[in-house]
């Protein structure tokens, strides 16, 4: 169904949905649940948004299932820290929403917080000097993928994905932490 949507078939569209709306309420509610306490954007207005953007998305050759949960993730991401922004400049320069770790998140720090824009820009500058260590990243954590799922989707040996991500956790680490 995938790659008949991706070759411009739309009507398969209504099809597919109902196949991966769960996993994208799994995904959407991962992130929310790693958001501030207070923050306003519910999971099923995240889920609509990233929807949008993903049926927006012009002739991509969807690989697999990996690689279309890793587009919802970028999706999300974007969603998330446009609307971090909007927040920003709505209080002024207040500050931003804070993005709890967890062990399984980049830093192992126990209950240390990161700035959702800091990450964002710290995950920019990362791409720029390796690409595929920020797509590891945004796998893993934002989609939550496995190694396995993230090596299928990236088309790279689990040995790779792991080296990737030991790599990319300890440069974003200094990045983060000064």
């Amino acid at each position: 169904m995938l790659r008949a949507w991706g070759d411009g078939d739309r009507a398969v569209l209504d099809q597919l949905l109902p196949h991966v709306h769960d996993e994208l309420h799994r995904q959407a509610h991962r992130y929310l649940r790693r958001e501030r306490a207070n923050h306003t954007l519910q999971t099923t207005a995240l889920i609509n948004e990233a929807y949008l953007k993903l049926v927006d998305q012009r002739a991509v050759q969807w690989q697999n299932r990996a690689h279309f949960f890793g587009i919802a993730a970028q999706a999300m991401r974007r969603i998330l820290v446009d609307y971090a922004r909007t927040k920003n400049r709505e209080k002024r320069g207040g500050p931003a929403g804070d993005l709890p770790l967890d062990e399984a998140m980049l830093i192992a720090a126990t209950g240390q917080n990161i700035d959702l824009l800091a990450l964002d820009e710290a995950l920019t500058r990362l791409a720029a000097i390796d690409e595929q260590q920020a797509r590891v990243v945004e796998f893993k954590y934002f989609s939550g993928l496995s190694i396995e799922e993230t090596a299928e989707a990236l088309s790279i040996s689990p040995a790779t994905v792991k080296r990737d991500w030991q790599m990319a956790k300890a440069w974003l680490k200094l990045e983060l932490t000064g």
